[in-house]
Parts: C-alpha cells; sequence; structure tokens
C-alpha cells in the first residue's frame, strides 16, 4: 500500500472503521490503490451517505414536520 492510501485511511475515521469490519479490503488495496475508490462507494451505501439516502432522510423529516404541524391545526 501506498504512503497516500495509508495516510488517508488514517485521516478518515469512517474509511478506518469500515476497513476494520471489513478486512477483506486491505488486500485490494494491497495489490491496486484504485480501489480505494470502490472502497469510498462500498462505505457510502454501507453507511447511507450517498445523495439519494440524503434526500430521502430529508424528505421524510419534512413528512415529519408536515404532519406535527397538521397535528397542531
Amino acid at each position: 500500500m501506498d504512503l497516500f492510501t495509508i495516510n488517508y485511511i488514517k485521516n478518515n475515521p469512517l474509511v478506518y472503521n469500515y476497513l476494520r469490519e471489513n478486512s477483506t479490503w486491505y488486500k485490494a488495496l494491497n495489490r491496486d490503490s484504485g480501489n480505494l475508490k470502490y472502497l469510498e462507494e462500498e462505505l457510502k451505501k454501507k453507511y447511507k451517505l450517498t445523495p439519494e439516502d440524503k434526500l430521502a432522510k430529508f424528505s421524510k423529516n419534512m413528512d415529519l414536520i408536515s404532519t406535527f404541524i397538521d397535528v397542531l391545526k
């Protein structure tokens, strides 16, 4: 693994925790540091950090607020 990849992992707690949970990624990163992009994509899907997930969460919160306002009327 190159130094950039090691520093990136150490400086990003989400990546570090994900690697601890899914240690098979160490082998992929040792072979090719370009797999870091795919690791991040999978990490975002697992922790629901994709734009679609954020939009769904926002929509859910707006529905909750509108329901609360309707109850208060």
